[in-house]
């Protein structure tokens, strides 16, 4: 049988983000046993290192295996027992798909919500906490993937914490890409992804979890709903006992060793600052080519980008041209967003000068085809002027 042979596509949608060489090969070395020492002491790494990304001292920092959609289950599923209160900030498809996970848990689920494309405020979130009796989970999306969305969390922590509940976080866009502070901002348990800003394939779901949300766990009085999802059997693997609970995706786990690798070698700090001029730079080509950002200036994501879809072009079009012609990915709206807005994914090795530029010149080949009048050149030479800028020329 032939070996699939995958075309070459620059990733900037949604997810997942391009990965680094250093990664693939890593993928590509001989498997071990997942009980093997050599990979036991690859676990006890790559704990310490999600650590240092999430900026966390938690003990019960490791990935999950499955995609990030796994992390969130693991969270929800862990702290929820039937009857509790669960407050959920509802902006978009994934605090949409936490309504329905918690509901599926035995939550009575208390929403927070905002229109598409805009944060939760804090009085909204302060309302829904006030209009449950005793909750015990109050859950925000950091990055709103379907959206483009960056939601402020200093203040939903405090009312959190005031109301006796447990503060979880989603930060499966945002994790690598900007900072997450799971110490400082008293964040109980979050969860991310792989393939977005650590820019490792999908297939597993770092997740933390503090001393509160490890209470919580001991504490339960039914047993958790998913047995796969279990963090008392999970933990029992990854801590000193070793007990086996599933076979872990050894390459994975070798691809997320690297990647993180890479994160810290580059520095989180060093990393930030990149995601943040990419984006700058992107959106002030857009802007030149006569595109307009979907979301507020304050909240807008730097690691996914949406952009509103002028009425005369027709967003299919465009982005099957851009793919098929220029081999370059981006994602379309969700929800009631579809075909209203692009998502433009700029993360981790996605996240660069030159394919910044690469996709602002396939959008002056592009558009013009499709219904939009744009002026030669605009959008590469406004990112231009921005990385001028930052190179203080």
């Amino acid at each position: 049988m032939a070996v699939f042979p995958p075309p070459q596509r620059l990733l900037l949608g949604p997810g997942p983000s391009d990965v680094h060489p250093r990664v693939l090969a890593a993928m590509a070395q001989p498997l071990v046993g997942h009980l093997d020492p050599a990979f036991i002491a690859l676990m006890e790494e790559t704990k310490g290192l999600l650590r240092r990304v999430f900026q966390t001292e938690n003990t019960l920092t490791l990935p999950i295996s499955g995609t990030g959609s796994a992390g969130l289950e693991a969270c929800v599923v862990n702290l929820v027992e039937p009857g509790d209160e669960v407050v959920i900030g509802v902006n978009g498809v994934f605090g949409t798909r936490l309504v329905d996970v918690a509901t599926r848990a035995g939550a009575t689920v208390v929403k927070a919500g905002a229109p598409w494309g805009e944060i939760v405020p804090d009085d909204v979130l302060a309302a829904a906490i006030a209009r449950a009796r005793r909750p015990k989970v109050v859950v925000l999306v950091h990055a709103e993937t379907s959206t483009g969305v960056w939601q402020p969390l200093d203040e939903a922590s405090r009312l959190a914490h005031a109301a006796g509940a447990l503060f979880v976080v989603d930060c499966v866009t945002s994790l690598g890409g900007c900072p997450v502070e799971v110490d400082r901002l008293r964040i109980d348990a979050a969860y991310s992804g792989t393939q977005k800003c650590l820019s490792c394939p999908p297939g597993l779901s770092p997740i933390t979890f503090g001393e509160r949300a490890v209470a919580a766990l001991r504490a339960r009085t039914h047993p958790v709903q998913s047995w796969y999802l279990d963090l008392g059997m999970i933990e029992r693997y990854w801590g000193e006992e070793r007990v086996y609970h599933h076979t872990a995706p050894i390459s994975m786990n070798y691809a997320l060793y690297e990647a993180l690798c890479l994160v810290l070698e580059e520095g989180l700090d060093a990393r930030f600052r990149r995601h943040r001029l990419n984006h700058e730079a992107l959106v002030a080509g857009l802007e030149a080519l006569g595109l307009e950002m979907a979301v507020a200036a304050p909240h807008r994501l730097w690691m996914l980008n949406s952009v509103r879809i002028p009425e005369a072009v027709d967003d299919v079009a465009v982005r099957r041209r851009l793919l098929e012609t220029e081999g370059i990915e981006i994602g379309g709206g969700l929800g009631p967003l579809k075909g209203r807005t692009w998502r433009i994914g700029l993360m981790g090795e996605s996240s660069t000068r030159a394919k910044v530029l690469r996709l602002l010149a396939a959008l002056e080949r592009t558009l013009p085809r499709h219904g939009m009048a744009v002026a030669e050149g605009a959008g590469v030479a406004a990112g231009e002027r921005v990385y001028a800028q930052a190179d203080g020329r």
